[in-house]
């Protein structure tokens, strides 16, 4: 006996298909974004055709929101890494000005007699 659902790939075309006019309405710009959420839906087909979703909207729209929470974490990380690096910097630069006042402070003082 053959399949009785459509893949979820073949739904996911389908429904790619359908908003290919609403794609086509989009400024250039944005048709790259739309594109990639058609992208992350993709790159958990899947795991999204193990459910054999009936609709399978669900199915992307947590695929994409899952792809979103990966990025926010891997920025969320840079992010940190940044902040610790630029604390380091101030960190140095705040003790290279404590030295250099403490230079000029042990200076004797030049007075002419």
């Amino acid at each position: 006996m053959g399949r009785t659902n459509p893949t979820f790939r073949d739904q996911l075309r389908h429904l790619e298909e359908q908003w290919a006019t609403y794609r086509r309405a989009l400024r250039y710009d944005h048709q790259e974004h739309f594109d990639r959420l058609f992208e992350y839906a993709r790159a958990h087909a899947d795991a999204s055709g193990h459910q054999n979703p009936t609709d399978p909207m669900p199915a992307i729209l947590l695929s994409i929101a899952l792809e979103h929470e990966r990025h926010l974490q891997e920025f969320e990380a840079e992010l940190e890494e940044l902040q610790q690096a630029l604390e380091t910097l101030e960190a140095l630069e705040s003790a290279e000005t404590a030295e250099k006042h403490s230079d000029r402070a042990e200076e004797p003082a030049n007075v002419d007699a």
